[in-house]
């Protein structure tokens, strides 16, 4: 069944998104013992289409646990986690000493990946394929013609119009930012912008709020390039470019190509992991992590009862949702460390 998920979310506001949620004990049960009550959540964007679909499926199972997840933006679910405004939050970057995580300690659980495409509004021209340094140039505001030579260079036999280059990016802290500016700052030369949430971008580009934001200012924009999930990117059919990796290779933003990055993937012992320009001549180079954010101390029982049960099904049935929303499911090993790690964090 193809989801709608903005008809599910609308705009991501608490009193939109309070759907009930059902338990699932890591294997479907319904026996009816799952957890109840409410819990409320807020964090990124990115991994919107999958919670949809999770949401979606949990809540046939047990309709007793209503959760609230409020798609705010990464750097803003960081810091109410940080306030104790949710119960847990979403985030596609890691937290830094800025982000208000005050709050007491915490634990990163991974749910899934995607690629971040790099899609662009250019009627009549598809296949476009951009190496990294040209990346960075455009996106730094140093390539502002879509005919200009380093474009044409990879692009042989691609008539190239005149037509200026629009930046279209985030106006909101964002993992999506952090991650495609990380992949930027770590893999060329030549990016002077930094990495994180949020970074100066060019005088004349176009902030949009949140990656369906980006979407629509790509969407309006002729000439505009942005970087977006490619949930948002396969919903409207926005056109996207194949972007050089590690290996040299042009690979398209595709779960495939997620896959394969996260094959090459170190993960870190606090679960983190980074799949931004990975090895492998498949593997797509901006793949993006994302992550809910768990205390290691809830004050009300039922609250960290309804917390487990619902990542708990995140990282089991819930994964089996993945591809469906456009999301790349972890890796088995990935998988078990993240349900171990779940399960020593929030004891029954």
């Amino acid at each position: 069944m193809k989801l709608n998920r903005r008809a599910i979310f609308g705009t991501l506001t608490a009193s939109t998104l309070a759907l009930s949620l059902a338990a699932c004990g890591g294997g479907g049960d319904e026996s009816g013992d799952g957890a109840s009550g409410e819990i409320n959540a807020s964090g990124a964007s990115f991994p919107e289409a999958y919670y949809a679909a999770a949401i979606e499926g949990f809540a046939e199972v047990n309709p007793e646990l209503n959760v609230t997840y409020n798609a705010t933006g990464s750097s803003t679910g960081k810091s109410e986690f940080g306030e104790g405004l949710n119960d847990f939050a979403g985030s596609d970057s890691l937290v830094g000493d800025d982000d208000g995580v005050e709050a007491g300690s915490f634990q990163y659980l991974p749910t899934v990946a995607a690629p971040i495409t790099v899609a662009y509004n250019l009627p009549n021209v598809e296949g476009i394929q951009i190496d990294q340094e040209t990346l960075a140039g455009i996106f730094q505001g140093d390539i502002t013609a879509w005919n200009d030579p380093a474009i044409a260079a990879t692009n042989e036999g691609l008539e190239l119009p005149e037509t200026p280059i629009t930046i279209a990016r985030r106006s909101d802290g964002s993992g999506t930012t952090s991650n495609f500016t990380t992949f930027l700052d770590e893999a060329t030369d030549t990016w002077t912008l930094g990495a994180g949430d949020e970074v100066s971008w060019p005088e004349g580009s176009i902030g949009g709020e949140k990656n369906t934001g980006v979407a629509q200012v790509l969407q309006q924009t002729e000439g505009a390039i942005g970087y977006i999930d490619l949930a948002d990117a396969a919903e409207i059919g926005l056109v996207t470019a194949s972007i050089e990796n590690a290996d040299g290779a042009f690979v398209a933003p595709t779960l495939e190509g997620a896959t394969a990055a996260l094959a090459g993937a170190e993960i870190a012992e606090d679960l983190s992991y980074n799949p931004l320009n990975a090895t492998g001549a498949d593997a797509y180079p901006i793949t993006a992590p994302t992550y809910i954010l768990i205390r290691t101390e809830y004050e009300d029982e039922n609250v960290a009862a309804g917390v487990k049960e619902f990542v708990n099904y995140l990282l089991t049935d819930g994964q089996a949702l993945a591809e469906g929303a456009n999301f790349a499911p972890l890796p088995e090993e990935l998988q078990t460390q993240a349900l171990d790690a779940l399960n020593a964090t929030i004891a029954d």
